[in-house]
């Protein structure tokens, strides 16, 4: 599995309550959700991303409340990865349920800035900084966590 877009850029603790406020948490579906991603951090992103842009941020990105929705508001937007230092240990579980691939990479997180070309190959966890022509190495997934990926979800995976 690869993927490559342009680079959106934040730093240290992005809490959950900036990935999706909680004024929607009642709104169920994913599209609407993906309208309000990032607001209350950047009130242009969900206009500017486009399929296949990657989120790159520095440490414990997800943190905060354990809600699911924040993962589905970023896939659902069509980021095809987040790369960042850390993460909050919900937001990687949630990210992975869901199918929302992310890569922990300190190196790229401080080296890669907003409006960036990336690409990334999940299978070796390498990561290409096309502007700048630099590469990383991330922490590649398992297998197990790219088949459930791959799948969209665990969900999906369980019923293959």
């Amino acid at each position: 599995m690869k993927a490559n877009g342009k680079v959106f850029k934040y730093g240290d603790n992005v809490d959950t309550d900036v990935i999706i406020p909680a004024r929607y948490l009642n709104v169920p579906d994913p599209s609407e959700l993906a309208k309000h991603c990032m607001e209350d951090i950047d009130t242009e992103f969900a206009g500017k991303v486009k399929k296949g842009d990657i989120i790159v941020a520095t440490k414990n990105f997800g943190c905060g409340s354990s809600r699911e929705h924040a993962p589905i508001a970023i896939k659902a937007c069509g980021v095809s990865c987040v790369i960042a230092e850390t993460f909050a240990r919900i937001f990687y579980r949630n990210a992975i349920n869901i199918g929302l691939p992310i890569i922990e990479c300190p190196e790229a997180a401080k080296s890669i800035e907003a409006g960036d070309e990336v690409e990334i190959d999940f299978d070796s966890g390498m990561i290409k900084n096309v502007t700048k022509n630099e590469s990383y190495q991330g922490q590649a997934f398992p297998e197990f966590m790219q088949k459930i990926i791959k799948a969209e979800g665990l969900i999906n995976y369980i019923n293959e």
